[in-house]
């Protein structure tokens, strides 16, 4: 979110360079930036405009801005287990679940942005070094 809404933490985010996200933020960004226009902090126009970049950074090729974790059932498992370990929420759970996947792949990623306290908490239990 902190890519296209201006809220606080958004500028160390904007320079992070390319970020790893579950699959489902195709769906909980839009999402969120719809909720922004209903809660009336935003105009409709302008949540149209944050969705079109949104969506260049989801399908850019070169150089992407986005780098997708697929959803697979490990994932999914995994989700599920840190919902009850804990107590997050369905999304925030499958974006750690995301990260834990791809530190598996590669040790070297060790690093975490996230701005819940919950996640943020979970993510330090699990291991992640985070960022901000």
């Amino acid at each position: 979110m902190k890519l296209y809404a201006d809220e606080p933490g958004n500028e160390m985010v904007r320079a992070l360079g390319q970020l790893l996200v579950a699959q489902i933020a195709r769906v909980e960004v839009p999402a969120a930036l719809w909720r922004k226009h209903r809660m009336g902090e935003v105009s409709a126009t302008a949540v149209g405009l944050l969705v079109g970049e949104f969506e260049a950074d989801w399908f850019a090729a070169d150089p992407p801005r986005l780098a997708v974790v697929r959803m697979t059932s490990l994932v999914i498992e995994n989700a599920a287990r840190l919902t009850g370990g804990h107590e997050l929420r369905a999304y925030d759970a499958v974006q750690l679940a995301s990260a834990l996947a791809v530190r598996a792949a590669d040790p070297d990623v060790a690093r975490f942005a996230a701005f819940d306290r919950t996640l943020r908490a979970a993510a330090v239990a699990e291991g992640f070094t985070l960022v901000g």
